[in-house]
């Protein structure tokens, strides 16, 4: 049997040098100025030493070589703008574990989710303020694309004669309509827009309202608009965080997700969790996690883990305050050149009192949801393209396609060529002064 405790205490200090030595190792030797050599990276030249994935405006075996008719690439959400602050922890934050670690479909405690995981997650809201959970159940998912499905499943009538329908307002995070499509099950149908759901029902309509709050794509503060004994709500909660918005109070809704992608910029892990009031919601949700996937890795939630020792060291505030003031920097520079346009504009959201902060605050959106002025630019997305910037089109959000939404959470090259590109565009303007 593996577990004397002076075995135990020379596993994780031969773990802890590993994990140094590796991490310095790392940072020293793969960290380039505009890619990364990763471990598990291509091998192609014979060495066995995998080579630099250069970001997308570079190439060359080091990439160095910029690329200087690229195309500005502010489509996905991919939150690489945490990778320096990473970079600086890259020690504290890395995992070295041994080929016996977890090998079992279960802990020892007979359950799916971490319990030292968990105790984590809820002192981390209520360092931050975000979100009630005391007395509250905690279920984990493979990002919070797995959790909000399990929240559609569970709350969803059995044996009704006809589906729950899903809605959301108009900009909508456009998961929730591929998801309900593609599953394609009698339980839940998507319906649209919820606004136009405000009049209609009748009482006997068993409904599902995703409030996305901040939202993607436009980072406002969603409040519910559908009301009634059959209504469910389902609060995502992804963005908020002090990285993209005040916090004004702690959220207490009865079923909000939350994942570790925007908190910390670990996208690629796949860990996401929802904090549940109803014990028989999170029952139903429980099981659909087992039918579909026997919960989630173990070694998701053992990074999941290190990563959020390392974000709450000290006060816990470093994460956000490099979060936020990236962000802040990173949305007065995008709006500043489009306040000098007459073709193009962006979302105006007032500033809130933020009780992390303890100040009222302007919000750091993860997007600029553009809008296209001219009545001849019926696709935005075409003019963007015109001038070598890809965003995301309207329609995918349930809006026109004189909208397009930019992403300012990706890499700091990705951002710069969307700000170049951005400002030629709008110098381009009868009357624009760039600075």
């Amino acid at each position: 049997m593996v577990k004397s405790s002076s075995f135990n205490s020379k596993y994780a200090a031969i773990c802890l040098v590993c994990s140094v030595i590796l991490n310095l190792f790392l940072v020293l030797n793969t960290y380039v100025g505009h890619g990364r050599a990763y471990l598990d990276g291509l091998v192609v030249d014979g060495n066995g030493e995998p080579v630099c994935e250069c970001n997308i405006c570079y190439s060359g075996a080091d990439c160095s070589h910029f690329i200087p008719d690229c195309i500005a690439n502010a489509d996905s959400g991919d939150p690489l703008f945490l990778e320096p602050f990473w970079l600086q922890h890259a020690a504290t934050s890395a995992v070295v574990t041994a080929g016996w670690h977890r090998l079992s479909y279960s802990y020892n405690y007979d359950g799916d989710i971490s319990k030292e995981l968990e105790k984590l997650i809820r002192k981390l809201h209520a360092i931050v303020g975000n979100a009630v959970t005391e007395n509250r159940y905690i279920i984990f998912g493979a990002g919070s694309t797995q959790v909000l499905s399990a929240a559609a499943y569970a709350l969803s009538p059995e044996n009704a004669s006809s589906p729950a329908g899903v809605v959301a307002s108009v900009p909508y995070y456009a998961l929730y309509k591929q998801q309900a499509e593609y599953f394609n099950l009698a339980k839940f149908k998507f319906e649209g827009d919820a606004h136009k759901w405000m009049n209609k029902s009748d009482g006997s309509t068993y409904m599902i309202e995703y409030v996305t709050a901040p939202n993607n794509p436009d980072g406002r503060l969603n409040k519910p608009l559908l009301q009634g004994t059959n209504v469910n709500t389902v609060y995502d909660r992804a963005y908020y965080w002090p990285h993209f918005t005040p916090i004004p109070a702690p959220a207490d809704d009865d079923l909000m997700v939350f994942t570790l992608s925007k908190l910390t910029g670990h996208a690629g892990s796949r860990f996401g969790w929802a904090v549940v009031k109803d014990e028989t919601v999170f029952n139903k949700m429980m099981h659909h996690m087992e039918v579909n996937s026997i919960g989630v890795s173990r070694d998701a939630q053992l990074r999941a883990f290190q990563l959020l020792k390392a974000a709450l060291r000290g006060e816990g505030r470093e994460l956000f305050d490099f979060g936020y003031q990236t962000m802040k920097t990173r949305w007065e520079r995008l709006s500043s050149i489009i306040s000098l346009s007459k073709r193009f504009s962006v979302q105006k959201i007032n500033p809130e009192y933020c009780t992390f902060y303890n100040n009222v605050r302007e919000f750091s959106p993860a997007y600029a949801w553009v809008k296209c002025e001219r009545e001849e630019d019926k696709d935005c997305y075409a003019v963007l393209q015109a001038a070598k910037i890809t965003g995301r089109q309207g329609y995918r959000f349930g809006a026109e396609d004189r909208y397009v939404r930019l992403s300012l959470v990706r890499n700091q090259d990705d951002f710069d060529m969307l700000i170049q590109r951005l400002n030629a565009l709008v110098s381009e303007e009868d009357g624009a002064k760039i600075m």
